[in-house]
């Protein structure tokens, strides 16, 4: 943890808070800050500026959750907004794309070359012949739910939906749950049972890890459910490796064991669920004889957790990204949902599970993005997931892509289809980031982003209860410009509605702030936020969550007659990969791609690719490696540290082998996202497929298989 004297802090902050000197206007000092970063914690920090420069990045010791620590990632943050490659001002392409060869424009000239270009295809192709491109990488509210989306809505181009991360997850939460929120971080210290399962947070989510070390403390014990014994595993007390995308299987095997042992709450399960009588006989096939032969974890040990996690006096389960990823992602993340209702976690302090608390802090959409700009409702959706066969598709063909805040080439699947799609020289591709990405090397312009520390936004978490506001620390640096900036320049040159464009970044916030239907927001509004670097949700509403679930029935659905009417089981049912194996299943002798292969995110990069373009980062994580089981090396006569080519029918990526037993055999993990390397094919995603996962149509890049070969 970053911790210093905090008397200067103080006069600093309250300095500002009260409409003092601009941040930006004094040369030293310590400020507030946000994390921006696509992470659960959206810590609290502090800038040290010396001579009008930030020198330093530490953790904000005041706020209530993240108190202080930091992880690595943040604490370097100012080698990547001052690092010497960061792009400053507007490029226009001078060479073939891909080659990376631009010259330095004016930003008159840009924007002017950009809405050319659209009026242009609007009048041509229609509006829809242009698509956003976009995620995460900042995540203030105004960077990427804000004034962009009232520039595309005002604009009438295609829309995208954005699938790539959590959609498959939150739907089979949504399916047993409704509202998307669950147990609150500080209450799990008073759990007797951690379940980490498919999340590696170590990495992901740093403070419930401090929050379950609390817990263990008080005699806690932490067990983690993955397909790889990654840092959080390592430090778990119980590690359970099972095979990639069978997570639905152990969690029914579990449940057979809590009926057929009499651990559950029948209490809880008629005043709160429907359909439990229903699963009590759907589970009885899946024995833990069953379950064992498709997941790989021993019989005992099924009978062991389901045992745990029967008896705890409160058990916190933590369902992660990981288990999601799959073709049978959406049921992975629904059956494990199940698990708190059937023992009545959900009334136990510190019991319950989460996955995403973001429905707590729900803002004000509407005014933020402006649907009523758009007069072309029912404008095409495009699939973020699909983008490869999108740009490649003959028939009303994209003309011109706008890419922010991702990284499309390095993180999309398929990615040598989306390769090819970027080359097409008539597609007329604009990207605002702050450095040359893969991406970038194929725009026609490149404009220079502010990064957060320079600009206004709104914060919010997807885990805990905070909402905080980053004001500008430092000006822009070059002639960098924020998202905000950027679309109310290039609405204002299209000549949009001239008040949808001039809106404050304030007012911006304190209309989104306005949410009346959201009771959880009372008392956050854009005057408390001037007044702390932090805010509370009211949570007083949560006391009556299971009696406000928005189901179909209101109630825990256990037994889903919407997910019958959408095509899939209506209980919680373990369906095999389309790609992929199990335990049952195992890959014959003349099976052409015999190993399962998975992405999970590093240590020191975000799995947007973040930071692997920083030199500091890299060295950090060295070199990507393929982790493969001693009997798998063994079978290919690969030694440890030798290069080795994975390929499908996809493509291929080559790094060098970590002989290691870290997984169970048949499966390789190659952990990061990195840019392309110098001679070497290092895109991890030409490997992974567009399928779309059984709900939201989510990604699907761990139901992948591949072989391995030495170079």
């Amino acid at each position: 943890m970053d911790h210093r004297n905090s008397a200067p802090r103080e006069a600093t902050l309250q300095q500002d808070l009260q409409g003092g000197q601009r941040m930006t206007e004094q040369q030293d000092g310590i400020f507030p800050a946000v994390c921006p970063l696509d992470c659960p914690d959206t810590c609290g920090l502090l800038l040290h500026k010396e001579k009008g420069k930030i020198i330093k990045v530490t953790g904000n010791p005041d706020h209530p959750i993240t108190k202080g620590a930091i992880c690595n990632k943040v604490r370097n943050m100012t080698e990547r907004v001052y690092d010497p490659d960061r792009v400053l001002y507007p490029l226009k392409r001078i060479g073939p794309k891909g080659e990376g060869k631009f010259e330095r424009i004016s930003w008159e000239e840009a924007v002017n070359t950009i809405t050319g270009r659209f009026k242009e295809l609007i009048r041509t192709d229609g509006p829809e012949s242009i698509l956003p491109y976009s995620f995460y990488g900042n995540m203030g509210v105004l960077s990427v739910d804000g004034m962009d989306r009232r520039f595309f809505n005002a604009l009438g181009s295609s829309q995208l939906d954005q699938t790539i991360c959590s959609v498959a997850g939150n739907e089979g939460w949504a399916s047993v749950m409704g509202f998307k929120g669950g147990t609150s971080p500080e209450d799990t210290e008073d759990a007797d049972l951690i379940i980490v399962w498919g999340g590696n947070v170590i990495s992901t989510n740093m403070h419930q890890v401090v929050l379950a070390e609390k817990a263990r403390k008080k005699g806690a014990k932490v067990v983690v459910i993955d397909v790889h014994r990654n840092r959080t595993a390592q430090w778990g007390d119980w590690f359970i490796p099972l095979y990639p995308g069978t997570d639905t299987a152990l969690a029914l095997g579990v449940m057979n064991v809590l009926f057929a042992q009499g651990l559950t709450d029948d209490e809880f399960l008629h005043r709160y669920t429907v359909g439990h009588e229903e699963l009590h006989e759907h589970v009885k096939t899946y024995t833990p004889e069953r379950v064992s032969r498709i997941t790989g974890v021993p019989e005992a040990d099924i009978i062991r957790l389901a045992e745990m996690y029967g008896t705890a006096r409160a058990a916190y389960i933590n369902i992660g990204n990981g288990l999601q990823h799959h073709d049978n992602g959406g049921m992975n993340v629904r059956a494990v949902t199940c698990l708190p209702a059937l023992t009545g976690q959900w009334l136990k302090h510190g019991g319950g599970a989460s996955r995403s608390n973001g429905a707590y802090a729900k803002i004000n959409s509407a005014h933020l993005e402006r649907p009523d700009l758009r007069q072309n409702p029912d404008a095409r959706m495009i699939n973020m997931n699909r983008i490869g066969e999108a740009l490649l598709q003959k028939e009303q063909p994209i003309k011109a892509l706008f890419v922010y805040c991702s990284n499309p080439v390095v993180v999309a699947p398929d990615s040598e289809r989306v390769t090819k799609g970027f080359e097409r020289e008539d597609l007329f591709t604009v990207v605002h980031d702050l450095f040359l990405t893969d991406t970038a090397r194929y725009a026609d312009i490149v404009l220079p982003a502010a990064s957060s520390f320079e600009g206004t936004d709104l914060y919010k978490s997807y885990w805990h209860h905070y909402i905080q506001m980053q004001q500008p620390v430092i000006d822009p640096l070059g002639e960098s410009k924020s998202n905000y900036e950027l679309f109310s320049l290039l609405g204002r040159a299209m000549g949009f509605d001239e008040a949808a464009f001039t809106e404050s970044e304030e007012e911006m916030i304190a209309g989104a702030l306005d949410n009346p239907t959201n009771p959880y927001l009372n008392g956050v509004t854009l005057e408390s936020l001037k007044k702390s670097p932090f805010v509370k949700l009211d949570m007083t509403p949560k006391a009556t969550y299971l009696d406000r679930l928005t189901t179909p029935s209101g109630k825990i659905e256990l037994y889903s007659e919407k997910m019958k009417q959408a095509g899939l089981p209506a209980m919680p049912s373990y369906v095999p990969l389309i790609e992929g194996y199990d335990g049952e299943h195992r890959p014959q002798a003349d099976e052409r791609y015999p190993l399962m292969f998975i992405s999970p995110p590093n240590h020191n990069f975000l799995n947007s690719s973040t930071f692997a373009n920083l030199p500091k980062h890299q060295r950090l994580e060295r070199e990507p490696l393929l982790q493969i089981h001693p009997e798998d090396a063994q079978t290919r006569g690969i030694a440890d540290g030798e290069p080795v080519t994975v390929w499908n029918d996809r493509g291929t990526y080559e790094l060098k082998a970590k002989v290691t037993d870290l997984m169970l055999s048949g499966t390789v993990i190659s952990q990061g996202l990195w840019w392309e390397g110098k001679g070497r094919r290092q895109r991890v995603n030409v490997l992974t497929s567009d399928r779309l996962s059984d709900m939201g149509q989510g990604a699907t890049f761990f139901s992948t298989v591949v072989n391995v070969k030495r170079q």
